[in-house]
């Protein structure tokens, strides 16, 4: 973890953080102290830390760092993952009951017949499991069903994680609450792979995720409106409609209004248009 923070210290140009370059600059990247100052975390715990001689920065110390030198989420991940080991907590997997994969068949027959409504099933942790060609039209020119390490797509880990999501959702504080509930009205406090979960994104998410897991939680809503700003039909109203499932739970966006229709139907001929011009080609 030492020499990983030193790293990215020492490759972080100056100019990313509003510090001059100068002639007499001997290293390319951030001085000790430069990132001291920048994170609030003083000279001597920073040495510490890069030397290896203390093995457990709270995330806040690692929010902080992460910030003041513009670490991707990638880095971020790693960072916090290599806290962990450094803090001798063991395996990075958490033991427990993994959370459900498994599609039943007769949820997949619920979806086939619910196309072309924009619809998904989620597991306790939000990763996507399953949807329609709806959805995917809905919400993959988003963003929100990217994926890395061939592991499912997050819609917590979206909203908190991604950049993209505060231009996706006008209303963005209120869809991050809303997931954050989902999350925790889902997941028991004591599961291992929510508390993995927790740990990457306050690293990841920082402070808007922080303070509203501080907070006291509300009740998730099983129905409301979300505005989208979709990059192909602009900006729509969607109802949502959201069904326990079984330690899984599926959810359905319809129209809100006579706008949010004519978008959604304009979205389904502009992707049959393409799908036929590349059939044709």
């Amino acid at each position: 973890m030492g020499a990983f923070l030193r790293e990215c210290r020492e490759s972080t140009p100056p100019e990313r953080v509003g510090l001059p370059t100068g002639a007499r600059r001997r290293t390319p990247g951030l001085r000790r102290a430069e990132l001291a100052t920048l994170s609030g975390v003083s000279v001597e715990y920073l040495t510490r830390l890069e030397q290896g001689r203390d093995h457990n920065p709270s995330p806040q110390v690692l929010v902080a760092l992460a910030d003041a030198m513009g670490l991707s989420v990638g880095e971020r991940v790693r960072l916090r993952n290599l806290s962990k080991v450094a803090s001798g907590a063991g395996a990075l997997c958490p033991g427990g009951l993994p959370p459900e994969r498994r599609v039943r068949a007769s949820t997949r027959a619920l979806l086939d017949r619910l196309e072309p409504a924009p619809a998904a099933l989620f597991n306790r942790l939000g990763e996507t499991l399953a949807h329609t060609v709806g959805y995917e039209r809905l919400m993959g020119p988003l963003g929100l069903l990217d994926t890395e390490d061939e592991q499912p797509s997050n819609r917590v880990w979206f909203v908190f994680a991604d950049d993209r999501a505060r231009q996706a959702y006008p209303d963005w504080d209120s869809v991050a609450d809303a997931r954050l509930a989902e999350l925790r009205a889902e997941a028991a406090p004591e599961d291992p792979h929510l508390a993995h979960l927790v740990e990457e994104l306050e690293i990841v998410g920082g402070e808007p995720f922080t303070e509203r897991m501080a907070a006291p939680s509300p009740s998730p809503s099983t129905t409301g409106v979300e505005r989208l700003s979709h990059p192909r039909v602009g900006e729509l109203r969607l109802s949502y409609e959201r069904w326990d499932a079984g330690g899984q739970y599926l959810v359905v966006y319809l129209p809100a209004d006579e706008a949010a229709a004519a978008a959604l139907e304009r979205l389904n001929r502009i992707e049959l248009r393409a799908v036929g011009g590349l059939g044709g080609g």
